[in-house]
C-alpha cells in the first residue's frame, strides 16, 4: 500500500501586470512514484478553467529552495526571505508562483519520512512497468 502525503499552501501567482493573486495549491508526494512530486492548482487559477497539475522531480524542488535549479518546463529558485519561486513553462506561456519556503521544506521533510533520498529505486517495479508499456503498445 502506497503512502501519499499532501500539503495545502497558498501560492502567489505573479501576473505580467503589477498585481499578484493568491491561489490555493497542493503539493503531493506518492511513495508509488518515489522520484516525483506534483503541484496542483484549482480550476479557478487557470485560464482554461480546468484544474492544472504539474509533475516534477523531488530533487528539483529540494535543490531549488536553496539555489536556482531546472532548465526545462519547471524551474525553482529561492526568492528573498522564506519565499521560493516556481516557474512553469508551457507552450501557452509561463506561470510564476511564489510559495513559502518553510512550507515547502516541511513538505519535503514529510516526503523523506515516506522515502528517504537514495532509496527511491527500491520502490520501483521495473518488470511491472515494462510489462505495462508493452501491453499498452499493442
Amino acid at each position: 500500500m502506497s503512502t501519499v502525503i499532501e500539503q495545502a499552501l497558498q501560492a502567489r501567482l505573479v501576473a505580467s501586470a503589477p498585481r499578484q493573486e493568491n491561489v490555493p495549491a497542493t503539493l503531493r508526494y506518492d511513495g508509488d512514484d518515489p522520484f516525483a512530486v506534483r503541484m496542483a492548482f484549482p480550476a479557478t487559477a487557470s485560464l482554461e478553467g480546468m484544474e492544472v497539475s504539474w509533475a516534477f522531480s523531488r530533487e528539483l524542488l529540494t535543490v531549488g529552495v536553496d539555489e536556482p535549479a531546472g532548465l526545462g518546463d519547471v524551474r525553482v529558485r529561492p526568492f528573498g526571505y522564506d519565499r521560493t519561486v516556481l516557474e512553469f513553462h508551457a507552450p501557452e506561456g509561463v506561470a510564476m508562483v511564489h510559495v513559502r519556503t518553510s512550507e515547502v521544506r516541511a513538505f519535503l521533510d514529510r516526503s523523506l519520512g515516506v522515502v528517504p533520498v537514495g532509496c527511491e529505486h527500491l520502490l520501483l517495479d521495473l518488470d511491472h512497468d515494462v510489462a505495462e508499456l508493452l501491453r499498452d503498445a499493442c
